[in-house]
């Protein structure tokens, strides 16, 4: 069994919770942008944007890989951006469980806080998909991890 660190590290441990999740099938790409739009939210916040990005209402700004991207209206700051649905209902299972640590920890919710969201490239699946005349083409699936640290603001 692997043994998992975060790249942050906790200050303040009894008023700070973590959560995260390890080779999930989402793209690396989208919830970099994902963890960048939640960052400093707090879970009724990041929640409703989410749930606005799931539903298609809102769109998350990309910064970094916004090649080629079209326009998306409602953007303040930024002009290209997409609805990553399948990342950002994956980052929603992270936040309920980061909520869910901290009711554990017997912290105040309503003040809580995120500090910090991170994605990392995680390993990659190789397959190969058989071609005609005994060829084959790569098929890759590229697995990410995704953090999220909370702290309770006072």
């Amino acid at each position: 069994m692997p043994k998992w660190g975060y790249s942050f590290k906790e200050t303040e441990p009894e008023i700070m919770v973590k959560a995260s999740g390890r080779d999930m099938k989402i793209s690396p790409k989208a919830a970099r942008e994902i963890c960048g739009a939640i960052r400093t939210m707090n879970f009724e916040r990041a929640r409703r944007f989410l749930q606005d990005v799931i539903d298609k209402k809102r769109a998350v700004p990309y910064r970094r890989y916004n090649k080629q991207m079209s326009h998306k209206k409602g953007l303040v700051g930024w002009f290209s951006g997409r609805y990553p649905v399948k990342a950002a209902s994956e980052i929603m299972k992270i936040l309920n469980g980061l909520e869910a640590n901290a009711e554990d920890k017997g912290l105040y919710v309503e003040n809580m806080k995120i500090v910090h969201a991170a994605a990392q490239r995680g390993r990659i699946i190789k397959r190969y998909m058989p071609r005609a005349f005994g060829r084959s083409s790569p098929k890759y699936n590229q697995l990410c991890h995704v953090e999220l640290l909370a702290k309770e603001i006072r």
